[in-house]
């Protein structure tokens, strides 16, 4: 669609599921299995068949529980992964549901190899082999299955909320441009985390060429943002350690082989920190670099051919472009080590702890608003397995909640007003684009607030500048302009990124302390401080002040019971 006659689409329906990723998927199948009567709606920017993180496949499930392990044993993995922050409440309400969602998976065509044992094949503690190319399809022709109808093509921009209550979500379709207003009685966010607030590593040839999917803009955060919704602990930001060129996963070639990984100089500069985090391995790696003795390898020399073959097999049930990588230099992995870097930080839940704060059964500090996945914080470490068993427990908690007065009204002022700021960009012939405004808040971040450029580090006096940059750049939202439907989609993208932008910043300044190695470095505040900071940062922020509301909520399962003293609906 270009610039014309906009055509409005309304829909009501009892769930709206924003997202069609692993969470999304599953909490669709889940309300058709709790109530088969009820309605929803899944409204998806890309296809849901090859969209978010497993578009390209996936070939492990890095979050399961192999013989020995327990829901406990998991819970103290996370706990020490995550330096003391977790919530154990929702950790361990997903470790219990691991199994059964894989079980799920299996049965829906999803391959996974078994041991001489009879049990899922091993790759780690905690993780299993599967052949994940079709893990997308697979999960899309079970949503097609329940009878959910999807919108693909169709980009969310604000949810609807009267009342203090959210209520559906406005959005558009990116191909014919038309306005979709959808009222629902629950709505549950699964938009994935956020690429692209800071500058990446490959800026100029490859700038889309990230670990973390691009297409992940922030806006399922930005949205609860806007609207009032309490966040969570963005100020822990996940940085991969993957390989330099390709980006790709680093697990898939050191857990289950013995790869070592060395410096310039050979020295296995990890056997000293044995059993380190995945924070401490990257921050190792960095200071092999910073102290002369970079660059740094995964030692794949090591590998006999047949692991090597096993290895590119792996890798074409996740990272095609890996094996593509050896193609065309003609080699093989046993020939040449494979260099390693860290990548941008990235603002996600299921490696990290960023996102809406919520209860057990996933329903945010907004009455009516659901968070599964990527999108939901204080659980990290569910990966793909732990998001759908989120996304399981939010459309089962929907569907099972729906009362008899079906979705609200939408009163047309509303309808009309939104639209008008939605397509605004369409009137102005000159303006801002989006590629000048979002390379601009990169380079601010990068610079500012702690970007790969900047080692991962930064301080007050540079967090303050960064308050500063970002405000100057959101007045030139308005500003903006768009030829077409795709044009608008970016438009409101980085609308999106300047405003989790700010949060972030207002995160990184808030803790005093530097808590993760690389994820959250503050040079005036160098050291863990588990007196005073053993603590998660959350916020709210208040539209008509302009200003986020900074609160601390306390570390411990005990804490969360019931989660009604601490304002949950």
């Amino acid at each position: 669609m270009k610039r014309g006659q906009v055509k409005v689409e309304r829909i009501t329906a009892d769930i709206l599921i924003i997202g069609g990723g692993t969470a999304g998927c599953m909490a669709a199948v889940a309300a058709w299995e709790t109530n088969p009567d009820c309605r929803v709606v899944v409204m998806e920017k890309a296809h849901i068949e090859r969209s978010g993180c497993l578009a390209a496949g996936i070939n492990a499930l890095n979050a399961y529980l192999n013989p020995g392990e327990t829901p406990e044993s998991f819970l103290e993995y996370v706990r020490r992964e995550s330096y003391g922050v977790v919530r154990d409440d929702l950790v361990l309400s997903m470790a219990v549901r691991l199994k059964d969602i894989v079980k799920k998976l299996e049965k829906w065509g999803l391959p996974i190899p078994r041991d001489e044992h009879g049990n899922y094949l091993a790759r780690g503690r905690r993780s299993i082999h599967v052949y994940g190319e079709r893990i997308k399809p697979l999960l899309a022709r079970a949503v097609a299955r329940s009878g959910a109808l999807v919108l693909n093509r169709t980009v969310a921009t604000d949810y609807i909320v009267m009342d203090g209550r959210v209520m559906g979500a406005f959005g558009f379709n990116v191909r014919t441009g038309d306005f979709y207003v959808v009222a629902a009685q629950k709505v549950i966010c699964t938009t994935g985390g956020a690429a692209g607030i800071y500058l990446p590593c490959h800026p100029l040839s490859a700038p889309h060429r990230t670990w973390y999917s691009p297409f992940n803009t922030g806006t399922g955060y930005a949205m609860g943002i806007r609207a009032g919704a309490e966040m969570t602990s963005l100020e822990a930001r996940f940085i991969a350690l993957r390989v330099k060129d390709t980006l790709a996963p680093t697990g898939t070639v050191a857990q289950g082989l013995p790869i070592p990984q060395v410096n310039s100089r050979g020295e296995k500069y990890l056997e000293p920190l044995k059993g380190c985090t995945t924070a401490m391995r990257l921050w190792a790696t960095m200071e092999e670099i910073q102290g002369g003795r970079g660059p740094c390898f995964l030692d794949t020399r090591v590998l006999s051919p047949g692991q090597s073959r096993k290895l590119k097999e792996a890798y074409l049930n996740m990272t095609p472009a890996m094996v593509l990588y050896w193609a065309n230099r003609g080699t093989e992995p046993q020939e040449a080590p494979l260099e390693v870097s860290g990548t941008e930080p990235y603002i996600v839940g299921g490696h990290g702890l960023a996102g809406y704060w919520v209860d057990e059964r996933r329903r945010t500090t907004l009455p009516g608003l659901y968070a599964a996945g990527d999108a939901a914080g204080g659980a990290p470490k569910k990966y793909a397995s732990g998001s759908m068993v989120e996304g399981h427990i939010a459309g089962s908690d929907a569907a099972h909640s729906l009362n008899r007065g079906g979705p609200p009204d939408i009163p047309e002022e509303l309808v009309r007003s939104k639209l008008e700021e939605i397509y605004a960009p369409f009137k102005k012939n000159q303006g801002v684009s989006a590629v000048e405004l979002e390379t601009a808040l990169q380079e601010v971040m990068d610079y500012y607030a702690g970007g790969i450029g900047r080692g991962y580090g930064t301080s007050e006096k540079l967090l303050a500048t960064a308050r500063e940059k970002v405000a100057e750049l959101k007045k030139q939202v308005t500003e903006m302009s768009a030829e077409d439907s795709h044009d608008l989609m970016r438009v409101w993208e980085v609308r999106d990124k300047l405003d989790l932008a700010a949060a972030v910043i207002e995160h990184l300044l808030y803790r005093r302390e530097t808590r993760w190695p690389c994820y959250q470095v503050r040079w005036d505040y160098p050291f863990r401080d588990d007196r005073r900071w053993l603590v998660f940062v959350n916020s709210i922020y208040d539209a008509e002040e302009e200003r986020f509301n900074m609160l601390e909520r306390p570390v411990g399962g005990k804490a969360y019971a019931g989660g009604r003293k601490l304002g949950f609906m």
